[in-house]
């Protein structure tokens, strides 16, 4: 399916796991979960979504998982304590 978004036509690609998300990436909180904890999973505030990215983002499922197994995010450990500025 092609959509018009921002003046630039993308191609969606469906979600070939039928919603269900893979062990492997709920391991540990990332760089881009962490983000997208930050903006409260608002995909309209998204760079990536503004961008448009041509999947379907299932982000903010991996945030809801990651705060139930892992709890909230540090972000020291997760961006590296030097990449922090005060």
């Amino acid at each position: 399916m092609l959509k018009k978004k921002s003046g630039f036509k993308v191609e969606l690609f469906e979600c070939q796991t039928k919603g269900v998300i893979s062990d492997s990436i709920v391991q540990n909180w990332t760089p881009s979960a962490l983000e997208c904890y930050k903006l409260n999973c608002k995909c309209k505030n998204c760079p990536i979504y503004k961008t448009g990215y041509s999947f379907k983002c299932k982000m903010k499922y991996i945030v809801d998982e990651l705060l139930k197994t892992k709890g909230l995010p540090n972000e020291a450990e997760i961006l590296g304590s030097n990449s922090i500025v005060a």
